[in-house]
């Protein structure tokens, strides 16, 4: 049967160069001949000194972290850094003004002398790794003998500070299989960033959060940074007289496009997966703790969407924040459905089966431990979503925790917050997200965790929660800016704030207060949080005496992911192609939907269908897939053909590939990437800083 299999193979044409998609965000220092082989049988050209070296300018040299949250790429030898747009949103809204909102309008920098700084923000490259386990675990086993805490932050910061001062470099210790290796990286880490230019949000997230996860998406999702050292390009503080560094390594740029099953290579900087989990913490966030975040958060979503839909003030305010919460509500509602639809606690199961068949005390005491915490967990989540979650009311409530008594300089810094917080903020909205808030957490959350207030308010009000969030915002200093800044102007109105009804609310009950019933429940086990931990060593241990080659779960370090480009079918009778075009923008284009309302002046440029050098075929490619294994801190990643040439950004996953945090779905992990050719005709056609493109080294 196989040999015929292959004569259909090449009789059908298809690249003896396809490579299947390997699971896997393989840690960046650890590339074997195992992997080397997989990589050059799918289409790489470029050996794995090449990727990562300590002694030579390699790939992993144009690689950056933006404050470990994303990737960036280095594509000049003037500092230039190409990112998502998503990535750089934050920065561009907290750099608009009424004036000038950036995100609506975009921004480009004509010149060096309007690039804008970016205050707060970090890029890290990193330079090398060392494997420190015996170490690490010789200062933890000191300590001990000497009776002297032990505890992991503790160690890590004894011999973070150790490589620092030997090495001149940033160090950062991190564990791998919760603790079955550890690592030091070694970071070069700058400080002196500069917003260049990014097109505006209706460009960049054209089909806004309706697209999100889905495909085809016609996404322009990029922004540009240029970092900043001292004249001998070393990190330094801002300065007038600083100098756009040159990278050891920048990325070129390839303008060949790509093709179904080409070779596609991924380095990034991947946020947090968790495939080492029991079937028992799976099962859970399907059942419980999933669906109350989604439900949650999508009604938060729904009053807020409203409020921007009426006010366009309200939409400059509330805009990063509901661009916030709806990335993680639609991840999660996605992560729900794909467990249940890819039987994900069933393959956990079926794996512990395998590896614990002859010993399942772990597990016993595991099952019987989630069980018997399901309730207080459930309680937990509702807390955390009700009177702990916000950056309206809850921030403002929680901001004079930071107040000292007798202690100007923290009172002034306190004024400055709230100010800040008042520039952000809408009453109308937040009386409706609080009345919300108030009624999941008292209809969902036992009266034996209420606090004082919460009891005066029912007590009050009965299941009035429209009446309760008007006392709350009737009696309030620190909810109404007016009052706030009458009250703020004498200094001993400490007593005041404190007794203020926000402030009741934020501190009327804590997290330690449900846990302590957890840790009653589970008195004669260990908490779930060390049960995990004895799970995933065991784990680790049990697939390494079988000889399987493994990756750890994702944890911002820098990672590679490989496979190919390719189609999708995600579900009975629907087939995607691997490519979009400027087709679908015009398809897709309607003035009167925000999401979909294309800036008519670029749509003009794109219907004359003048591609030039980028085009091929007498179309404009936008956004492409591949089954690269990717997460949440790879936006902004490079996509790399096998010659190690930048052909696109990743920027998104597919809504069948959100149950990849527990579980890799083969044939149905897939990365969603903007194609750099799409890039550039953007820059070359639709602004005028073509500087840009003179130092950007594209083939």
């Amino acid at each position: 049967m196989r040999k015929y299999i292959i004569i259909l193979i090449i009789l059908i044409g298809i690249s003896a160069n396809t490579v299947k998609a390997d699971e896997g965000m393989w840690l960046i220092q650890a590339l074997n001949n195992e992997l080397q082989k997989r990589m050059e049988t799918g289409g790489l050209e470029i050996g794995s000194e090449v990727i990562y070296s300590e002694n030579e300018a390699s790939l992993k040299d144009a690689v950056v972290s933006l404050d470990f949250g994303c990737t960036g790429s280095m594509i000049s030898n003037k500092g230039l850094l190409i990112t998502n747009h998503h990535c750089a949103y934050d920065d561009i809204f907290n750099l608009s003004t009424p004036e000038n909102n950036l995100l609506e309008n975009g921004y480009w920098a004509k010149n060096s002398s309007e690039e804008i700084p970016v205050k707060g923000k970090t890029i890290y490259f990193l330079r090398k790794v060392v494997d420190c386990t015996n170490e690490l675990n010789h200062v933890r086993d000191s300590l001990q003998k000497i009776k002297q805490p032990s505890g992991s932050r503790r160690v890590f910061s004894i011999i973070e500070n150790k490589h620092k001062q030997q090495s001149g470099y940033e160090a950062s210790c991190s564990s791998m299989w919760n603790g079955n290796k550890y690592y030091m990286y070694y970071y070069d880490t700058y400080t002196d960033i500069r917003f260049v230019g990014a097109p505006p949000v209706q460009v960049a997230a054209f089909g806004g959060d309706v697209d999100n996860w889905e495909w085809p998406q016609h996404k322009c999702d990029f922004a540009l940074y240029r970092i900043y050292g001292d004249k001998n390009g070393r990190p330094a503080a801002y300065s007038d007289e600083n100098i756009p560094i040159k990278p050891k390594k920048i990325l070129k740029i390839s303008l060949d496009g790509v093709q179904e099953n080409d070779f596609a290579m991924i380095i990034g900087f991947p946020g947090r997966t968790d495939r080492y989990s029991s079937s028992f913490k799976v099962d859970m966030n399907e059942r419980i703790i999933g669906p109350i975040m989604v439900e949650s958060m999508g009604t938060k979503m729904e009053i807020i969407r409203k409020w921007m839909n009426r006010d366009s003030e309200i939409r400059k305010k509330y805009s990063n924040i509901f661009f916030g919460l709806s990335n993680v509500q639609e991840s999660l509602a996605g992560e729900v459905a794909c467990t249940r639809r890819f039987d994900v606690v069933e393959k956990k199961m079926q794996e512990e089966n395998k590896y614990w068949k002859n010993d399942a005390s772990l597990l016993s005491m595991m099952e019987r431990g989630y069980k018997d915490v399901e309730e207080i967990e459930k309680y937990m989540t509702y807390y955390r979503q009700s009177l702990v979650s916000g950056k309206g009311f809850i921030a403002l409530g929680n901001r004079v925790n930071s107040l000292k008594p007798d202690d100007n300089q923290s009172y002034d810094s306190f004024v400055k917050r709230v100010e800040k917080l008042f520039t952000e903020y809408d009453a109308r909205v937040e009386k409706e997200l609080m009345e919300y808030q108030l009624r999941l957490f008292i209809e969902n959350v036992p009266k034996k965790y209420w606090g004082p207030f919460i009891k005066y308010l029912t007590g009050k009000f009965e299941d009035n929660y429209a009446a309760m969030t008007s006392e709350i915002f009737d009696n309030s200093v620190m909810l109404d800016p007016n009052r706030f800044k009458e009250a703020a102007k004498e200094k001993n109105n400490i007593k005041l704030f404190m007794e203020d009804p926000a402030v009741k609310l934020a501190r009327d009950i804590k997290i330690s207060d449900l846990r302590k019933d957890e840790t009653q429940i589970l008195k004669d086990k260990v908490s779930l949080y060390k049960m995990d931990g004895l799970y995933e060593k065991a784990l680790y241990n049990k697939k390494k005496s079988a000889g399987i080659l493994q990756y750890p779960d994702a944890n911002f370090t820098m990672r590679l992911t490989y496979g190919n480009v390719c189609k999708m079918q995600p579900s009975d009778a629907i087939n995607y192609n691997y490519i979009s075009t400027t087709q679908g923008i015009i398809d897709k284009y309607n003035p009167y939907d925000y999401d979909f309302a294309y800036p008519e002046n670029i749509l003009n440029i794109i219907e004359r269908g003048e591609w030039g050098k980028y085009g091929k075929d007498g179309k404009l490619h936008v956004n492409f897939l591949t089954n690269n294994d990717i997460t949440g801190g790879n936006s902004g990643s490079p996509v790399m053909n096998g010659k190690g040439e930048l052909i696109g950004l990743a920027f998104d996953g597919n809504k069948e590939s959100l149950a990849s945090k527990y579980y890799y779905q083969d044939e149905m992990t897939n990365c969603v990437s903007v194609d750099i050719r799409y890039v550039l005709w953007y820059i070359d056609n639709c602004t005028d800083v073509g500087y840009l493109l003179d130092e950007i080294a594209a083939k």
